[in-house]
């Protein structure tokens, strides 16, 4: 998966803890989805606006290409944009990089599908118009293939 950073307008730094670290000294790989789950939240918070208590999302898979490991000293911010609308599930796509002084440096990339889903109902439903609105517009109709 060959990822161009330009075509990403959503990027937000990621924390590494301690606890992240495994006995080689590199991030855990289970670690990956949790970094992946942050930039997410913060995405539909800042971005999309998403109301959550109202309109419930799951993740139905998950996928995590692992380039380059990260330690602990590494400083590293996660890309994030969506890339394909259904009528209740999307798709999103994540580059982890690593800063260096000589610029970014990508180090993982990965992709989750999300489904728009009513909790008290236990169904997916349709993705509210709203938030169908401003992933479109601000991921650029040209880049998210439309399958609604």
């Amino acid at each position: 998966m060959a990822e161009k950073l330009s075509d990403y307008r959503f990027k937000t730094p990621i924390a590494i803890r301690f606890s992240d670290i495994d006995a080689v000294g590199h991030v855990n790989n289970a670690i990956y989805l949790t970094y992946f789950e942050f930039a997410r939240f913060t995405y539909w918070k800042e971005i999309i606006n998403w109301n959550l208590p109202e309109n419930g999302i799951i993740v139905g898979r998950s996928e995590v290409n692992y380039l380059k490991p990260i330690t602990l000293n590494d400083e590293i911010a996660c890309y994030v944009r969506t890339t394909r609308i259904g009528n209740s599930s999307f798709d999103m796509m994540y580059v982890l990089v690593r800063i260096t002084p000589d610029g970014e440096e990508i180090c993982t990339t990965g992709k989750t599908v999300c489904i728009s889903y009513d909790y008290s109902a236990n169904k997916s439903v349709p993705i509210p118009v709203s938030e169908r609105h401003r992933m479109i517009e601000f991921d650029e109709p040209g880049m998210i293939t439309n399958t609604h």
